[in-house]
C-alpha cells in the first residue's frame, strides 16, 4: 500500500504541475492576442498619435488583467505604415510581448523563471472617412 501511495505521489504531482503551467500559457497567449487586437483598434479610433499610445497600453493593461497576467510582464510595440499614424489609409501594427512566469515560484521575479515568452501583433486600418 505504502508503494502504491508513494508512486502515485512521484508521478502525480510533476503531472498537476505540468497541467497548471500549460494553463498559464494558454492563459497568456489568449491574454496577448486580445490585448494586441483591442491597442490596434482603440489606437486608430483616437484624434492624435499621443492619446492614441495612451489608449493602446490602457486597453493592453485591462486585458491582461482580465486573463489575470501581471501588467509588469508585458511590454507594447507600436508600428505604423506609413509613419504618419492616423493618416487615412495607414496601418497601425500593436505587438504586445509578454513574459509568462512559472507558477508557485517564490523569487521567480528575481531569477526570472519563465515558462514561456509569448507575442502577439494585430493591424489596424485607418478609416479614410473619421
Amino acid at each position: 500500500m505504502i508503494e502504491f501511495v508513494f508512486l502515485s505521489m512521484l508521478l502525480m504531482v510533476p503531472l498537476v504541475y505540468f497541467i497548471i503551467t500549460v494553463g498559464q500559457i494558454q492563459g497568456g497567449s489568449f491574454a496577448v492576442v486580445g490585448a494586441a487586437d483591442q491597442a490596434a483598434k482603440v489606437y486608430v479610433a483616437q484624434p492624435d498619435a499621443a492619446s492614441g499610445r495612451a489608449a493602446a497600453e490602457q486597453a493592453v493593461l485591462l486585458a491582461l488583467a482580465d486573463y489575470g497576467q501581471p501588467p509588469e510582464n508585458a511590454s507594447i510595440d507600436t508600428r505604423c505604415v506609413p509613419a504618419d499614424c492616423l493618416a487615412p489609409g495607414s496601418a497601425v501594427t500593436v505587438t504586445v510581448h509578454l513574459a509568462v512566469p512559472l507558477p508557485f515560484m517564490p523569487f521567480s521575479d528575481v531569477l526570472h523563471l519563465n515558462a514561456s515568452q509569448l507575442s502577439a501583433s494585430a493591424t489596424q486600418l485607418v478609416g479614410r472617412f473619421r
